[in-house]
């Protein structure tokens, strides 16, 4: 028997109600006691039903708490982005049609499509992009997103505007955006690394908004993006309907409506094989004891060639203040375990966050699982028996378990708390959990995950010196010799080791379950937050 959440009922609900208005309005209703003209036959609305597990926690791109992918593959179909990234790394264009380094490297230049206009048919401008960055640099602007524009020329360290000083982003032309930085920055680099949390937004739109007022403005309640999809309903942290944009620039998608729905990570298989789901993000992946299930569904499943989630214990480094604690947490967890009951063969443990096979990446410190030295440590670190709250999703509760038991086998209290992805997030950010697991999508670059947990406006380990994170981190920035970043880097991840703000877990390969309904999908993009709806196509 089918189990139907009240979220899954509210879903198909909306979908019906939503099919029935575009059927009707496609077809056009008949006046009583006329007929359709002979040789015409009713076009059914093309819905796609797509599946996530966990809910995005605003449609205000630059205010997601969270920061996850669950928001940012949201706002990807809404919004439009610069480029569009593959797995292995390689930037296609998008909202840019091609970029070039300006300045001795210190500027890039991205020319954007003509064609690109807002859903509200108002051509899209580099001005728009400009005032966008403009806004979102703002002081007065509450965002959230800020620090991803940390290193844009006449900015400060978490990525605001000084007062006084030019900021580094220009409209050169109506198709020419120029962003200049205060150190040299390659496109290709700059675009993998921030591609994701940048998004154009309707500036034309929002003139009579303050700006300590935007991010939380109704106009948000139902948004225009420039994106792919169109804003049609939402049922918060619930479900998501979104209509084709039949203008966007690199093609309208091959189908009417998108239906996103929130359901528990381990009914997102059984829909698919109801015929309920067409496609679940992230990439359709699925656990390995799954893989005989679907494939037996007649399923086609694939193995991604690039590792695409990176797993860590987030660590509150104001409750759990000591380095000496940090290392006895890392050496009390058995890794090949939890790798092993979360990932089985496709997984890797690490004891750093930079993607294996990298020029940044090495050799893998091997045998970190020690009891018996975390009990030592955690003597010397004063340890009196405190508990401490592990925060995790539904669908890792059991890897929390085990996580527990490790913890307590060396004499360390752990309470779990189930709870949503963005409320783990929001409570690692403020401080109300001492502990979190959490996985994350990885790029090819050094710095893809620290380079922004160390921000002082997104500290979200709450380190109370950041002093020295922030000079490393310039330094890898702007140096641009491969060899000496290489040595940066590596003097970088010497420090992350003896303080051990976080622990990196694992690193594994996604399994992708191909669609049977939609053709045309990238699922290995998925995992850079990026999906190419506008090639996808499911027949009527």
């Amino acid at each position: 028997m089918r189990k139907y959440t009240p979220a899954r009922l509210a879903a198909l609900a909306l979908a019906a109600a939503l099919m029935a208005v575009l059927f009707l309005s496609a077809c056009g209703q008949q006046p009583q006691g006329e007929t359709e003209p002979a040789g015409e036959k009713e076009t059914p609305a093309v819905n796609v039903n797509y599946g996530i597990s966990n809910p995005w926690d605003s449609l205000m791109p630059y205010y997601s708490v969270s920061g996850s992918n669950y928001s940012r593959i949201i706002y990807d179909k809404i919004y439009d982005r610069l480029a569009y990234v593959q797995a292995d790394g390689t930037c296609l264009p998008r909202a840019a049609q091609s970029w070039e380094s300006a300045d001795d490297g210190y500027a890039i230049l991205f020319h954007l499509d003509p064609k690109a206009t807002f859903h509200d048919g108002t051509p899209v401008t580099a001005q728009h992009w400009a005032d966008t960055i403009t806004l979102v640099t703002n002081p007065a602007c509450e965002t959230l997103g800020r620090a991803t524009f940390v290193g844009l020329a006449g900015t400060d360290e978490t990525g605001a505007a000084v007062a006084g000083e030019t900021l580094g982003v220009e409209a050169v032309d109506e198709a020419t955006l120029k962003l200049t930085f205060t150190s040299p920055v390659l496109p290709e680099e700059f675009l993998v690394d921030k591609n994701r949390d940048i998004y154009v937004l309707p500036t034309h739109l929002l003139g009579d908004i303050p700006p300590e007022e935007m991010m939380t403005d109704d106009f948000w309640l139902s948004p225009v993006g420039s994106g792919p999809c169109k804003y049609v309903s939402e049922v918060s942290g619930s479900t998501l309907v979104l209509e084709s944009n039949p203008d966007y620039q690199l093609g309208k998608p091959g189908f009417d409506t998108l239906t996103i729905t929130v359901m528990d990570k381990s009914n997102l298989l059984t829909a698919l094989i109801a015929g309920d789901l067409d496609y679940y993000a992230f990439g359709g992946s699925l656990s390995e004891e799954n893989k005989p299930v679907a494939e037996q569904a007649g399923f086609q499943v694939l193995e991604g060639e690039v590792p695409n989630t990176f797993f860590e214990l987030m660590i509150n480094n104001e409750t759990i203040a000591s380095a000496d604690l940090r290392h006895a947490i890392e050496k009390a967890l058995d890794k090949e375990l939890l790798c092993q009951q979360n990932s089985g063969t496709r997984g890797t443990t690490t004891s750093s966050s930079i993607l294996p096979g990298t020029p940044y990446s090495s050799p893998e410190t091997q045998g970190t699982y020690d009891p018996q030295g975390a009990k030592e440590l955690l003597a010397s670190a004063g340890y009196n028996g405190e508990t401490y709250t592990l925060a995790c999703t539904s669908q890792r509760a059991n890897l929390a378990a085990l996580v527990q038991q490790n913890l307590k086998d060396v004499g360390i209290q752990v309470e779990i708390e189930t709870v949503d992805s963005a409320t783990m997030f929001a409570g690692m950010y403020d401080g109300t959990y001492d502990l979190g697991l959490a996985s994350h999508t990885p790029t090819t670059l050094p710095l893809w995950f620290t380079g922004e947990r160390f921000a002082p406006d997104h500290n979200l380990f709450h380190v109370a010196d950041l002093s020295h994170y922030t000079q490393l981190l310039s330094a890898i920035r702007s140096e641009t010799q491969e060899r000496a970043r290489i040595d940066l880097v590596d003097e970088f991840e010497a420090y992350l080791n003896q303080e051990m703000p976080f622990v990196p877990l694992w690193f594994t390969h996604a399994l992708h379950v191909q669609s049977n309904t939609v053709t045309g999908i990238d699922y290995p993009a998925s995992a850079c937050c990026n999906e190419n709806v506008w090639q996808w196509e499911k027949k009527a």
